[in-house]
């Protein structure tokens, strides 16, 4: 069965007379569980919920590959699934190794709190897989690719292999890619982790994360950490979730054939440097994101001369929405240095193309990028 009608009938019920084509929201805390707790499927929200299920359910069948099954576990967002991915597996005296240019949200986690109670750092950049000379004495490598914000990639099979003979585990953050886009399981990774507010749900209105593996024995640690720290999503978040996976093959498939359109765009323009999308062959990271991507995704980055010509940019922009985040239907755009987070010029802008109309996007950025000049 092809990916997209996978996705699609994934989020359907069983098919029974009378019976609703979706599952609704279930809203409840407790749950009727008379006698032993363990014969009842569902007991205390903190736990499970009919909601959850189904989504995770979803998508878990996305996250399988050839020869395997994955198991998904949601959570309240994509830090609490990276959270509960770092406190499962780390202790104190472990090693972690991080890019240099992972996700600031998950580095700040991992210097301010994990370090502090006794965990090793180690960092090195995304690209040329430079996480590889890092490995010895390591309990779990961290991988982000493509790499956000600057779309950096790295050779993720590669990089599992080499973690694994150093008895390290690998968690892949695959936010940017999604699991439609690349399967971190597949390519030798332990533990797929996303935000799934992003591509994966698309419309920019909930907060959603996952963590899928293949191994049950890893799966009973992250599902210990979610109950025990309730870092749980709601099931009216969870409903919506489930709702929007439907669309993705769509969406994935729009927004990804608009990044490409606008960033070979962006490459021919004068006021434009550093254009950054593995979908572009001229791109670094282009060869091995093509062995392992099946879409290069909605997020693109590019340099303008300077801050005053980003926020121009920006503003004479009238369909680029200037906001965080990424990988909703509507296309987005914001100066990354803004933040004081990432190492990147100040002229740097993170890109996500939406679903409209290239030809009406394109003509938008050409107008706003004549502003800067």
């Amino acid at each position: 069965m092809r990916d997209a009608t996978k996705i699609i009938r994934a989020t359907l019920t069983q098919a029974v007379a009378g019976e609703a084509l979706h599952e609704g929201p279930v809203f409840a805390a407790p749950f009727h569980s008379p006698g032993d707790p363990v014969d009842a499927a569902y007991s205390y929200a903190r736990s499970h919920n009919p909601t959850w299920t189904a989504l995770e359910k979803a998508i878990g069948q996305m996250e399988s590959g050839p020869g395997y099954r994955a198991s998904a576990l949601v959570f309240a967002s994509g830090m609490a699934a990276c959270t509960a991915v770092f406190g499962a597996v780390l202790r104190p005296g472990d090693v972690v190794v991080l890019p240099s240019n992972a996700y600031f949200a998950a580095r700040v986690l991992v210097q301010e709190y994990f370090v502090q109670m006794g965990v090793t750092l180690r960092t090195a950049p995304t690209a040329g897989g430079a996480q590889a000379g890092l490995l010895e004495g390591a309990k779990l490598l961290w991988i982000e690719s493509p790499s956000n914000p600057t779309m950096e990639v790295c050779d993720i099979a590669a990089l599992c292999e080499r973690a694994h003979e150093a008895g390290a585990l690998v968690a892949l953050d695959n936010t940017t890619a999604t699991a439609l886009g690349q399967l971190p399981l597949a390519l030798g990774a332990d533990f797929s982790v996303a935000s799934d507010a992003k591509s994966m749900t698309g419309h920019s209105d909930l907060m959603v994360g996952h963590v899928a593996v293949r191994d049950m024995e890893l799966m009973a640690k992250i599902d210990q950490w979610r109950t025990l720290t309730g870092g749980i999503v709601g099931p009216m978040e969870a409903w919506l979730a489930l709702r929007s996976l439907a669309t993705l093959p769509l969406r994935l498939e729009r927004s990804s054939q608009n990044a490409l359109r606008i960033a070979e765009f962006l490459t021919a323009r004068r006021e434009v440097s550093g254009v950054l999308y593995p979908g572009l062959p001229s791109d670094p990271g282009h060869a091995i994101a093509a062995r392992q991507m099946k879409y290069f995704g909605a997020v693109l980055s590019f340099t303008l001369r300077d801050k005053v010509a980003a926020e121009t940019f920006l503003s004479k922009a009238k369909l680029v929405t200037e906001a965080t985040s990424f990988g909703g239907v509507t296309t987005t755009a914001e100066r990354r240095a803004r933040w004081g987070s990432d190492a990147v010029h100040e002229g740097f802008i993170r890109m996500s193309a939406g679903c409209e109309a290239v030809e009406d996007l394109i003509e938008d950025i050409e107008q706003a990028l004549e502003a800067t000049v």
